[in-house]
Parts: structure tokens; C-alpha cells; sequence
């Protein structure tokens, strides 16, 4: 039974909004820089009114925004959806937050009309998939349709099979949280997960996405996706059994540029900070790597797990898309 007093979609969604604010100006800055700045805990406070967030948060809405104009979750019919929100994007004045290339480079293509799956960059697994996944892992859907979902939004843009996989364990690491799971828990249960998907390739969501040369077969395609992830999981697994040297966490896990270094970074930094919220973010935002996507899915992470009581009650309401961020979680909660 979900405890709706926390409103734990609220706090995930506006905490992704938070990491990805605190991360935002951090993002180029080496640790020394950010520690300069901002003294040894990094950022923990929002700055300027809003608080201006990245291309992350602005695209977390857009996934936002197609799920719930969408009248069931059916690749059908969310497809369309998720072309026009990140078509919209792609042209929006506002879009002018060092945007990831990976994204812009497959919105050109999607625009001249292509199919998606000759508009993605097939060899990108930049974190740009699974940064903007958190939409998915809130909605009151069964897990093959979340997979689904979380996949096909990835899809789009990124199309390696990593990608993939690293989108669907970021929205399943949010559903399991707010459906009640302790954050100590999420590594087992994100490789439990990934070693049962390891040759699931989803074929009606996904299409003929797998056919690559040197691939020969969709579940040969996918595996290759899944095992990154696992490697990735292992090199977590390995940071948490040592003592955290309040160090950049990057050197654990990786800079987060790509889709499993992302997560698993961000896991890191939530699982640190599990009893201090901003704390979390504040970690995830003081990094050498891709700090405002660490600190947004650790926001994402931390948020779903404790809910809107985790964050300092002013910032609802000085977060950039505050309404949008209200309207969309809400009916979650």
C-alpha cells in the first residue's frame, strides 16, 4: 500500500527538477572549482528566482507531457505523442540549455518525417535516455508496458541497446521505490532485474530497432545492452563495500555521460546520502562527470523513496516549471 501522504511522484519528479537546478551550474567545473564555490558539501541550495533547471528536466516533461496525453500506454499510440513533445522542444526558444547533440542530431531526423527507428543515433548511449525516463516509472502501469515505455521513449533519440536497458532500470528503480522499496535494496533488485531482461528484446514496442550489421539476432541485441548494465551494477556494488571517502563519486562508477554510468552514479550518490536528501544531490552535483543529470536522477532516486517531505518546502515553488512539475505528478501521488 503506497503511503499518498508522502506524495512520492511529487517528490521524485520535483526532485530530479532539484538535482538538475543544483547540478546545472556545476556541470563544466572540476571538483576543486565547485568546492571553491560552493565549500565541501558542494551546492545545496537553490539559486535565483526560479531556479533555472537543463535540458533534462525539459525533456523529463516532454515524456511527461506525451504520457499523459496519451489515452493508453500503447506504442501506437505514445509514439506520435513523444515525436510532437520532443519535435516542440527541439524548436522551443527555451531550449537553450546546452542540449545533448545525440538529441538535436535524431529530432532533425524525426522532423523530416522518418520512421523512428531510422531517425535515432543507433550508436548513442548517451545518458540523455535515461535522464528524461522518470515519467514512466510513476505511472500505474504493469512492468512489460513500463519496459515498453521506458525503451521506446529512449528509443527515439538513442538507440543503442544500452540505452535501452539503462532507461528501463532507471524507471523501474523509480516504480519500486515508490512503490515502497528501501534504497539499500535497489542494487539487487535492479540486477535481478537486469539478468531476467537479459534476451527480452520487446518487439512490438521496439520494431526492427536490433537490426544492425555484426547483430544477428534481436536477443543477441539486446543482451549486449543488459550486460553493460550488469557491469556497470557490478562496479556499484564494488564502490558500496568500501567506505566512502567523501571523494568525487565519479571515480567509482564513471563521469555519467553514458546511460549506465548515469544510473549507477546516481544510485551511488542516493545510496550514500540515503538519510540526507540534499545531501544527495549536493553529491551528485559536485562531480568531475555530467553533474546536473547525476544529481537529477538522483533526485529522481531519493524523491520516490521519501517522498515531498524530503525537500525544503520553499523550493516548490521557486523551481523553473514548477506548475508543469505540480500538474504532471500529482495524479501520481
Amino acid at each position: 500500500m503506497i503511503d499518498s501522504s508522502l506524495r512520492r511522484a511529487s517528490g521524485s519528479l520535483f526532485g530530479l527538477a532539484y538535482g538538475d537546478a543544483l547540478g546545472r551550474p556545476t556541470e563544466f567545473l572540476t571538483v576543486d572549482e565547485i568546492h571553491r564555490r560552493y565549500g565541501p558539501s558542494g551546492p545545496r541550495e537553490l539559486e535565483g528566482e526560479p531556479a533555472m533547471v537543463t535540458d533534462d528536466t525539459q525533456m523529463a516533461l516532454a515524456v511527461a507531457w506525451a504520457l499523459h496525453d496519451a489515452p493508453t500506454p500503447t506504442p501506437e499510440v505514445v509514439e506520435p505523442l513523444l515525436r510532437e513533445r520532443f519535435l516542440a522542444w527541439s524548436v522551443s526558444p527555451e531550449n537553450n540549455r546546452a542540449p545533448g547533440m545525440t538529441c538535436l542530431r535524431a529530432c532533425a531526423e524525426l522532423a523530416r518525417g522518418l520512421r523512428w527507428q531510422e531517425a535515432t543515433v543507433a550508436g548513442s548511449k548517451g545518458c540523455g535516455a535515461n535522464m528524461r525516463v522518470t515519467p514512466v516509472g510513476l505511472l500505474p502501469v504493469d512492468l512489460d508496458t513500463l519496459a515498453g515505455l521506458a525503451q521506446l521513449q529512449a528509443g527515439l533519440t538513442h538507440g543503442h541497446p544500452t540505452g535501452l536497458a539503462a532507461s528501463e532500470l532507471t524507471a523501474y528503480a523509480v516504480r519500486v521505490l515508490r512503490d515502497g522499496a528501501a534504497l539499500a535494496e535497489l542494487p539487487a533488485l535492479l540486477t535481478g532485474r537486469a539478468r531476467e531482461q537479459r534476451r527480452v528484446y520487446r518487439a512490438e514496442w521496439l520494431g526492427d530497432l536490433w537490426q544492425r550489421p555484426g547483430v544477428d539476432s534481436p536477443q543477441e541485441f539486446i543482451a549486449r545492452g543488459w550486460d553493460e548494465c550488469l557491469g556497470a551494477l557490478g562496479r556499484l556494488s564494488t564502490a558500496l563495500a568500501r567506505p566512502d571517502d567523501g571523494g568525487d563519486p565519479c571515480r567509482r562508477t564513471g563521469e555519467g555521460w553514458v546511460a549506465e554510468e548515469a544510473l549507477t552514479t546516481a544510485l551511488l550518490c542516493a545510496l550514500w546520502h540515503a538519510d540526507d536528501p540534499v545531501g544527495a544531490l549536493a553529491r551528485g552535483a559536485t562531480t568531475a562527470g555530467d553533474s546536473d543529470s547525476i544529481a537529477a536522477l538522483a533526485g529522481a532516486f531519493v524523491g520516490a523513496a521519501h517522498g515531498m517531505p524530503a525537500w525544503p518546502a520553499e523550493w516548490s515553488t521557486r523551481i523553473e516549471y514548477a506548475d508543469d512539475l505540480l500538474t504532471l505528478a500529482t495524479p501520481h501521488d
